[in-house]
Parts: structure tokens; sequence; C-alpha cells
């Protein structure tokens, strides 16, 4: 079973980080329920502010797809396009998350580590990775009642199957559920107290 966050839990993950650059990389993984190696070929231009979405270029197997670039995302990536700007390691034609050189990009052992090192500064005992956050998107959307149909598309998945596999950890969705029982009214609820003697 795939480890899932609570929001609460990724809410507090995401302020451990120690950067804006980090806190964005991982805003993306979470936001837009991306893979790490998805997250780190991510260039400047696959941003589609128009259309509010991220260009997925290198999705695996080589496919392309268009992930969710939610409001709250964009924000924070244009804060960070500023930030690199001035740092002069953010390029119109770079990666969006450059490595230690600007012309590489973030490596995925990297964001392993940043996402380790902040689940630890936020108190979180759970082992988690990149993919958490991925996971923990899907998971949240399920949750919310998004059609898995349309999760399947968000997260690129060939086969329906792939993501059903989210219908085992989405726990809200699981208590929503009422049992056909609880509709029969065979159990007796409280009983009036009889009244006392005198």
């Amino acid at each position: 079973m795939p480890t899932v966050l609570s929001p609460d839990e990724v809410a507090r993950l995401l302020g451990a980080t120690t950067s804006l650059k980090h806190q964005a990389a991982l805003s993306v993984a979470y936001g837009a329920g991306l893979r790490v190696a998805e997250v780190a070929m991510l260039k400047v231009r696959d941003i589609d502010s128009e259309r509010m979405l991220l260009r997925v270029e290198r999705g695996k197997g080589g496919r392309y797809r268009n992930a969710i670039l939610p409001a709250d995302l964009l924000i924070l990536l244009r804060e960070w396009w500023k930030v690199g700007r001035r740092q002069g390691v953010m390029h119109a034609d770079g990666w969006l998350f450059p490595g230690q050189h600007y012309l590489k990009p973030i490596s995925t052992r990297h964001l392993y580590r940043i996402v380790a090192e902040a689940a630890h500064a936020a108190g979180i005992a759970k082992k988690v990775g990149p993919h958490t956050l991925r996971h923990s998107f899907a998971t949240h959307l399920l949750e919310d009642g998004v059609s898995i149909r349309v999760i399947q598309a968000l997260l690129g998945h060939e086969k329906l199957e792939t993501t059903a596999f989210y219908t085992k950890v989405a726990t809200r969705t699981a208590r929503a559920v009422i049992s056909p029982l609880d509709k029969l009214a065979l159990l007796p609820g409280p009983q009036p107290q009889a009244a006392p003697d005198g």
C-alpha cells in the first residue's frame, strides 16, 4: 500500500522546506500529481498560464500530457521565477528547477533528499518520498469526489486498474459510505428512562 499523507501533513511538509525552490518543486509534485522525474524535467516554457496547465513532455513511456496548474501553484512558481532570476539561475528557455549548474535540471536524488528532510523537519514519522506527494494528490482528489477517469488522465495512467488502486487508500471515501445495515434500523435506539416512583 502506498504511503499517503493527510492534507495537514502535506501542508506541514511543504512549510518545512528550506528554500522557495524546494517548496515550489514539491508543490508541483503534489499540486499537479507529477512523478519525480517529470518534476525534474520541467522547463519554464512548460507553464501554460493562459490555460492553467503544465505541459509534461517527458512523461512515463515518453508520453505527452497536460497536468493541472492550480492558481496558488502558479503564484508560487511566479515568485520562484523572480527569485531565480535574481540569483541568475532562471532563464526563459531553461529548466524550471535547475540543478547545481543552471544548464542541468535538479536531480531526482536531490528531490528525494529534499522530501525526506522536510518530512523529518515537519515531524512526519511516515517514510515519504516525492512519489508520496503524487499518491496523496490522487487519493485526496478521489476523496473529494473527482471521477476516477479524470484522475487517470491527470496522472497519465494508461490503464484504469492502476488508478483504481487509490480506492484502497481513500479512507475518507470509505468512511462516507453508509452501510445498508444502518438503513434497516434493526438495532434498538436509546430507550426512554423509566419515571422514578413517588
